[in-house]
């Protein structure tokens, strides 16, 4: 049966208006309405990929901006007439003249500017007009990544290359920005969707094993959140619990992060135990309050407190977490939050609203932004900002008690950097928490840093291979004078083989490049460079060897080593390069480099090498 799309239309916004009518005045309601009924008439000819009318998609943004991110009126109106400048002939005048100057200016800002020739690329120049609005106004940002969260839910009806190049932006940029503007759940949704349609037979594998998992643990789950429950009750504290379990692209990034399996993850789900605000106590003592109550009844994992209310991260998320031993001798993760929390964690900075809130927001964009907003070089610009919208901080501290934030995974030369540039340049060693080390020493958080300097030290190139922060590769890149090249058709970063989800970038030479979908460098260029984008078939080619790595965990016995050599060597027939190994209390991990025609190939070898008596988890490990 046809659909009556004006049906479908009306009622979407009618649902609208219905949410809006309990906190918007009967003037700003009228406003309403007429920008829905203007950007209808506005869009009217034109269609989406999908074939439906285009006016669905305004709709729906400003359902998000007004249900998921609460914004008011204004933001509502400007979501409802977002791309009609951009795709109609109506200027910003017509909008002015009928929704006011205030409106005019957002929409101002979300449209796409129109230009002869591009700095870099469209692409670029889009995202560096994304980030000029936040001088401004926050709110033209929230409806740029509401536009972008409507268009990721409905990629389907997109070309894959059209879905790669959409994505790759996603992950790239809009969701690391979600989250450092405190948009947790925003962040989840893009980079899952994001994931989706970049690697779908890995998400779909994921998905399914996380399906099987949590049906078969739910039981469990459940029994361990009543006995929170009751203990809770006992003691008089009114909180309620609930589960949160992880996504495909989170499961991934720990199953990369640590070179393991998906069998190896741990904290694939946590508890959230949720307080009343307003409670007689401050959130810091009820927090501590319950965590004592727990910890009566639940033995604590040493060191696993991490108290992110006094020291909240970067994007303003804050809670008191713990991990507690449950009745199965598993280590259960559990986050302590007021409903105040929880809120300020779904909205971020569009939580509390006061022009003080919104202010500290913007300088804090604007001071980041500052160091990188004159780099003539499009990818060293967003290099520079992306590299700052990290996932996850740590706090770490000078000697004399100076905090200093840093992605997760920093080193104490980007300590050094964030620091004073003069003494990174000049880094010479560290010492973290009173002990000498290395300045390539990856950072913990609470960890207390000292720099010791040299005048005669001076960055090196492998510096670059141990910072995360724009500001350390910047100055380290401006010494060194190096620009990096690639010329490979491998990508040197991913190493796809044949039989991997690969994509393939067009150089400027007319050579193509293959990366894995879920290469970093590939999600990068396809946010950037999305139309060097092409369809690739790596296919086998059996005059060609790849080399790769493996890691072993087994349990040592004898004749494991020669069980493993005769299995590469004898029963595959593969040429072996080097096997090096480490046993300790009777848990041997053997490191294995040996060459392969395709990804079937080495999943077959680690398959066989994985029926082998005693040997508990085989893994592919990146050759550096």
């Amino acid at each position: 049966m046809e659909t009556n799309y004006d049906v479908v239309i009306q009622n979407l916004a009618d649902g609208l208006f219905r949410e809006l009518e309990h906190k918007e005045d009967p003037q700003d309601m009228a406003r309403l309405r007429a920008a829905f009924e203007f950007a209808r008439e506005a869009h009217a000819p034109q269609k989406r990929k999908s074939g439906e009318p285009y006016i669905i998609h305004p709709v729906n943004v400003a359902r998000i901006v007004a249900e998921e991110l609460e914004l008011g009126a204004d933001s509502v109106i400007a979501a409802f007439l977002h791309d009609v400048v951009e795709d109609t002939p109506y200027t910003i005048e017509d909008i002015r003249e009928r929704f006011g100057d205030e409106v005019a200016f957002i929409v101002g800002v979300v449209t796409k500017e129109k230009k002869d020739k591009y700095v870099q690329s469209k692409q670029i120049d889009n995202f560096r007009q994304i980030l000029a609005s936040m001088q401004y106004d926050v709110r033209a940002l929230l409806i740029k990544l509401a536009d972008r969260l409507h268009n990721m839910r409905t990629l389907s009806s997109m070309r894959p290359d059209k879905q790669m190049k959409i994505a790759g932006e996603t992950d790239y940029f809009y969701a690391p920005l979600a989250n450092r503007l405190g948009l947790y759940h925003v962040k989840t949704e893009l980079e899952n969707l994001s994931f989706q349609y970049r690697c779908p037979r890995e998400y779909s594998l994921l998905e399914k094993l996380l399906d099987e998992e949590f049906t078969a643990a739910r039981p469990h789950i459940e029994a361990f959140t009543s006995k929170i429950e009751a203990l809770l009750a006992e003691r008089g504290i009114k909180a309620r619990t609930e589960v949160r379990y992880r996504k495909p692209y989170s499961i991934w990034l720990k199953m990369n992060a640590r070179g393991c399996d998906f069998a190896h993850v741990d904290t694939k789900y946590y508890v959230r135990i949720i307080y009343r605000d307003h409670e007689p106590l401050s959130e810091k003592d009820t927090s501590l309050r319950i965590y004592s109550a727990l910890t009566d009844a639940f033995k604590e994992r040493p060191g696993s407190v991490s108290n992110y209310i006094d020291a909240p991260k970067e994007n303003g998320y804050q809670s008191f977490q713990v991990k507690l031993l449950n009745d199965r001798g598993i280590w259960e993760e559990i986050h302590i939050s007021s409903e105040r929390m929880m809120r300020n964690g779904r909205l971020g900075c569009a939580a509390e609203r006061t022009d003080e809130n919104i202010k500290s927001w913007l300088s804090k964009f604007n001071e980041l932004l500052k160091e990188v907003a004159d780099q003539e070089e499009g990818l060293d610009f967003m290099e520079g900002v992306t590299s700052s919208f990290y996932y996850d901080d740590i706090m770490v501290f000078t000697p004399k008690g100076r905090g200093i934030i840093l992605p997760q995974g920093a080193t104490a030369l980007d300590f050094a950097f964030e620091i004073h540039s003069g003494i990174g340049m000049k880094a010479h060693y560290a010492r973290i928490n009173g002990k000498l080390c290395s300045i390539k020493t990856p950072l913990r958080r609470g960890d207390c840093v000292e720099i010791g300097t040299d005048e005669r030290a001076e960055p090196q190139l492998d510096w670059l291979d141990n910072v995360l922060t724009y500001k350390a590769r910047k100055y380290i890149n401006s010494f060194l004078s190096h620009k990096e090249t690639t010329g490979y058709q491998r990508c040197p970063n991913c190493h796809p083989l044949p039989g991997d989800e690969v994509i393939g970038f067009k150089n400027p030479d007319g050579t193509i490049q293959v990366h894995k979908r879920n290469c970093q460098s590939a999600i990068r260029l396809a946010s950037q460079h999305g139309d060097s984008i092409v369809a690739v078939s790596f296919d086998e080619n059996p005059s060609l060897l790849y080399p790769v790595r493996i890691s072993v965990r087994a349990i040592d016995r004898y004749h494991l080593l020669s069980d493993l050599v005769e299995c590469i060597t004898e029963k595959l027939r593969l040429s072996m390069l080097s096997l090096s190994t480490e046993t300790v209390d009777n848990i041997g991990v053997c490191t294995i480099d040996f060459s392969v025609h395709s990804m079937n190939e080495l999943q077959t070898a680690m398959d066989s090498i994985a029926a082998i008596p005693g040997v508990d988890e085989v893994s592919r490990i990146d050759i550096e």
